[in-house]
């Protein structure tokens, strides 16, 4: 396990944080670095094909060691941090044996990592946890992921008395900013079906994900000098407030759970004369989705009519744009690469927890660009933020999943 906890440490120590506002793929020079190593690395461990394309995207492939026909699989992570908490200059911390009580991440700034408030920290007692300082995000989404795979294709490679089929990887930039499948060659892939390792908590096992959309919504105002304002000055910076106080109280994220969808205020700039407010939408269910949309639009609308006159064009302009669609879909038609997932985990011991991503991977842009895509669970808790952790424990387990993975395939196409 020693291996893995390495291999882990040396992928988190590279800032690879990804940019919504750039236009390049990937979005920032530094995911570079990593994924430059990543490749090297891979042709070490032995495997063939080993691709970069000038985007980045990485693709490897481990031969079938097996004489009869077994269909390409693949194992998918993508190597960016997101964008929402720093991730320079990450500092691991390797706690041994974890007793059940407080992690102190950094002493200085009193910040405390406690099951008292995370109580799944309680079922790792006695394990090794990976955490923060404390200052930085870890970076186990999705690095806790790549490690797995690559340290599967490595086991793999160092024991072909473990029959399987063709078994292609892949890693890629820009998925924490919605862009990782966007140049995503399925064709070039050439997998009958993948399973992306980017779920949390070990015995995660996803097929279904949310329906997202962005929305971007522009308010216009007046700017007129405070003592002279009456029945003149907008200030676009109210009409934001006005904007938001319209969306359902209770549908956010902090007070929704399961299938339950919500609207999420991700940002806001503003003065005066024009204010911005950045929201996403999510919902399992399409039809609630496109009702969560057309409620954005409506909002809009209303605002506008009771401004026209005033303003004399539209003063809320809402730029909603999708983002990606349920796997649902797509994945229960070829149910039988869940099925094997499951026994996969069954035949290890974990116990299988299937259950909705709220959220999306890549997987669920690539399900509808024809490569059917569960999700697996990578290992780590707390993503995007200073009390993230994994223990290693998980990532272990990941990898020998991965491992099974593949050798049911090959047994469940033996003749």
């Amino acid at each position: 396990m020693q291996h893995i906890i390495d291999r882990f440490v040396s992928y988190v120590t590279v800032d690879t944080e990804s940019d919504p506002n750039s236009e390049t793929t990937p979005s920032t020079a530094k995911q570079w670095d990593l994924a430059n190593q990543l490749v090297e690395e891979l042709k070490t461990i032995g495997m063939e094909d080993v691709t970069i394309d000038e985007n980045a995207y990485i693709m490897a492939t481990l031969p079938s060691n097996v004489d009869h026909d077994v269909p390409v699989i693949g194992f998918v992570a993508h190597f960016d941090t997101t964008p929402d908490f720093t991730g320079a200059n990450v500092k691991p911390q390797i706690v041994k044996n974890y007793d059940g009580g407080d992690i102190v991440l950094n002493a200085e700034q009193n910040i405390v990592l406690s099951p008292s408030y995370f109580k799944d920290m309680l079922q790792y007692k006695g394990q090794t946890l990976i955490t923060t300082d404390g200052t930085t995000l870890l970076g186990a989404d999705d690095k806790a992921g790549i490690t797995e795979i690559v340290s599967a294709m490595e086991y793999l490679i160092q024991h072909p008395e473990i029959k399987h089929g063709k078994i292609r990887v892949g890693f890629t930039p820009d998925e924490e900013i919605g862009r990782g499948a966007h140049k995503f060659d399925v064709a070039k892939f050439g997998a009958e079906w993948a399973y992306t390792m980017d779920g949390s908590q070990i015995g995660e096992l996803e097929y279904e994900n949310f329906n997202a959309a962005g929305v971007k919504v522009t308010f216009k105002g007046k700017s007129v000098h405070p003592g002279y304002a009456k029945g003149k000055m907008i200030n676009s910076m109210l009409l934001a407030n006005q904007f938001i106080a319209a969306l359902p109280e209770n549908e956010v994220p902090e007070r929704t759970s399961g299938y339950e969808g919500f609207y999420h205020v991700v940002g806001i700039t503003g003065s005066i004369e024009e204010s911005t407010v950045q929201l996403i939408i999510r919902d399992h269910d399409k039809a609630k989705f496109e009702a969560r949309k057309e409620n954005v639009a409506r909002i809009a609308e209303e605002m506008n009519a009771s401004y026209l006159k005033q303003f004399g064009e539209p003063i809320v302009i809402a730029d909603i744009k999708d983002q990606y669609y349920n796997m649902k879909e797509k994945v229960v038609p070829v149910f039988h690469i869940v099925d094997i997932a499951e026994q996969a985990m069954k035949d290890l011991g974990i116990a299988p927890l299937i259950k909705p991503i709220r959220g999306g991977t890549d997987g669920c842009q690539l399900s509808y660009m024809g490569l059917p895509c569960p999700n697996i669970f990578a290992g780590g808790h707390n993503f995007h933020g200073k009390y993230e952790y994994v223990p290693a424990e998980s990532m272990q387990k990941a990898t020998d999943v991965i491992v099974k993975i593949a050798e049911l395939t090959a047994i469940k196409y033996n003749g």
